[in-house]
């Protein structure tokens, strides 16, 4: 599937952005202009079921192909946010960037002890501005808006696909490129226990503290700062 991406910038470096479920190219508004000032060529997708993206049957692996199938070959630097860093961790071997960072991925989906079925962000689908603002109450306005635009897009078998049965540990062995896990201080994907075994396996690990499992939306500032000497 040939997904639909949006592009900042038009340096010699090119970087991919890949979102987190319920949101869609949008979510890198800031980030984006970011990276395209430092000299990068940004392209970020809306994943199948999202954006503007085509729908379809949905899966882990159908998301890693399809930015297999729409992005360019040996990016610079690939960035996935949560369902984005688990379609890129399946896709990273055949689509080989330079470098990878892993933003609060959902590999395992929670703790083993207290797992997070993805379909329980389905609830979130109607939500209003009052609902995002709760839940976010770090975002600035322009995310609350983002937000709400990015659920009406959204299609919920995107989570269905991915719940009860298909739920699964597929935190990666060992990285294929160098990679960086980029952890939220308030997220609910990753203990100290988990950070720890990440780094025995071979990645670098950087905590954000005081962010919430969306990084770049909670602390723009931290969530760049996190990723000096990879962007």
């Amino acid at each position: 599937m040939q997904l639909h991406t949006h592009e900042w910038g038009a340096g010699g470096r090119t970087a991919v952005l890949v979102h987190g479920m319920m949101s869609d190219h949008r979510t890198w508004h800031r980030v984006g202009p970011a990276l395209a000032e430092r000299g990068y060529r940004v392209i970020a997708v809306d994943l199948r079921g999202h954006g503007r993206s085509p729908r379809g049957d949905y899966g882990a692996e159908l998301f890693a192909e399809d930015l297999v199938e729409t992005l360019p070959a040996a990016p610079e630097v690939a960035i996935g946010h949560s369902l984005g860093g688990l379609a890129l961790s399946l896709a990273v071997e055949r689509l080989q960037p330079r470098r990878v960072v892993y933003s609060d991925p959902a590999w395992s989906l929670g703790r083993v002890e207290q797992p997070v079925d993805p379909a329980v962000f389905i609830a979130f689908k109607n939500a209003d501005r009052t609902m995002v603002r709760t839940f976010n109450p770090r975002w600035d306005a322009a995310d609350v808006d983002i937000e709400l635009a990015t659920l009406a897009d959204w299609d919920t078998g995107t989570a269905r696909a991915l719940s009860a049965e298909r739920l699964q540990d597929r935190t990666p062995e060992k990285p294929v490129v160098p990679s960086l896990v980029q952890i939220a201080g308030e997220g609910f994907l990753f203990s100290g226990h988990e950070a720890a075994e990440l780094t025995t396996r071979g990645f670098e690990v950087r905590t954000v503290h005081g962010a919430g499992h969306t990084i770049h939306r909670d602390d723009f500032d931290g969530f760049l700062e996190g990723l000096d000497g990879w962007v």
